[in-house]
């Protein structure tokens, strides 16, 4: 056993004997300081509260790691250093500080708190959705971090330029995760900050990878469609037998159901584009009942005095009575009501996308697939098949979707063609 494997076995007796964390977290403890030490590469001798801010920035740079995660990292790295180390970090040997560089000033520390609610409120004056909000919102306080509280009034475009070039040199973000952080700080920028970020051809770009999308065979998605129950295997058919993103799933409202014309109406979806797909036959009738089931809830929710959704683009301030109305209810609504975090009000949102992910990952696990598949591989799986059963690429463009056919080309490279099912030109002479 080497050194760095002890260090870690140690650090979990302290942990078990300490009692300090439940037992069943001590194996996320062990994760995030084994991440931590790789990150020091294993110099315990350079470790400061410096040197742990860092760490916790590469953690909030990755799209993967939540921020409940980030905070139970630092808690982890906190106790390691400070109890099993026994090393206070206020004694923490600090950077050598630049003899320009201010203290933080309170005042600019309110400058912040006064642009990130205005963000806020700009945010929700345009009606995003709740999750770009947390993600701007997001972006915007690790912007803060890496300027050290500098007054907001006195940014430039440089700062975001180099800050982007941070992520991507640094940080080692992904494209898609720079241009997340892009579009968060041009909002603030342009709306709250009133500054133009003209020239950008000198920030450095993560390299977009281009992957060839994950695809399941028909006998794989049958087998992995066999693992999945109730209201989640109705999801299932849908994401594979409409070729709907996840979001646009959950968000399907009652409304858009048509049982008479057979189509199924996706609102707003990437674009804000509106579109229409075909209902499955093979679960009309389940999909009926389920709709069903779900008029008994919303009658039980009217009864308790609640029964109200969320509404977009603010139509309950047109239509106050619109929230309660039968075809504004979700198609799939959540088991408990919750408290709207906007408006304050007791309301029944749409099952939680992690709760759908939980799902069809044991449901993969539980079909022995060897592929890395999730929800959006079941959309994947839809165009591809369609390809191969000769639809015509633009008609499988318009049920995706996408706005370029190019997007839709990508489905092309993974179609499964037998050597022997294509004939050669030299046999049609």
């Amino acid at each position: 056993m080497n050194r760095k494997s002890e260090v870690l076995i140690d650090f979990e007796a302290f942990l078990l004997k300490s009692g300090s964390i439940p037992e069943d977290k001590i194996k996320f403890y062990i994760y995030w300081v084994r991440r931590f030490l790789k990150f020091s590469n294993y110099q315990l001798e350079n470790i400061d509260t410096e040197h742990i801010s860092q760490y916790l920035d590469s953690l909030e740079a990755d799209e993967k790691v939540k921020d409940w995660q980030v905070e139970q990292a630092a808690d982890a790295v906190i106790l390691y250093v400070e109890k099993y180390l026994k090393r206070p970090l206020q004694q923490a040997t600090p950077l050598a500080k630049d003899p320009g560089e201010k203290s933080i000033d309170p005042q600019e520390s309110l400058q912040w708190k006064q642009t990130q609610e205005e963000a806020k409120n700009a945010i929700r004056l345009r009606h995003f959705s709740l999750s770009t909000e947390k993600t701007y919102l997001g972006w915007i306080a690790r912007f803060k971090t890496f300027l050290k509280n500098r007054d907001p009034r006195l940014l430039e475009a440089d700062d975001m330029k180099k800050y982007l070039t941070h992520l991507a040199r640094f940080a080692r973000v992904s494209a898609s995760t720079q241009n997340q952080a892009f579009n968060a700080l041009l909002f603030l920028y342009r709306n709250i900050l009133h500054k133009e970020v003209n020239d950008l051809t000198s920030v450095t770009r993560a390299k977009r990878r281009v992957n060839l999308p994950t695809v399941l065979s028909r006998d794989e998605v049958k087998s992995l469609l066999s693992h999945l129950n109730g209201a989640y295997l109705l999801m299932g058919q849908l994401m594979y037998g409409g070729g709907l993103r996840l979001m646009e799933c959950l968000r399907l409202r009652i409304k858009d159901v048509d049982f008479e014309n057979h189509l199924l109406m996706v609102r707003s979806g990437n674009g804000e584009k509106d579109r229409a797909l075909m209902i499955p036959e093979t679960i009309r009738e389940g999909l009926s009942k389920h709709i069903a089931s779900v008029k008994e809830i919303h009658g039980q929710d009217l009864k308790m005095g609640y029964g109200e959704v969320s509404l977009p683009d603010a139509l309950d301030k047109k239509y106050p009575n619109a929230p309660k109305e039968w075809g504004w209810q979700w198609v799939f609504p959540a088991e408990k009501l919750s408290v709207d975090p906007r408006s304050g009000k007791v309301m029944r949102w749409h099952v939680h996308p992690s709760a759908i992910q939980r799902t069809v990952k044991e449901a993969v696990i539980k079909a022995n697939l060897p592929k890395r598949a999730s929800c959006h591989t079941l959309r994947h799986s839809f165009a591809t098949h369609l390809l191969e059963a000769g639809h015509n690429i633009r008609t499988i463009q318009e049920l995706l979707g996408h706005k370029h056919v190019n997007t839709t080309m990508i489905y092309t490279h993974v179609i499964r063609k037998k050597p022997s099912d294509i004939r050669s030109p030299l046999d049609g002479l």
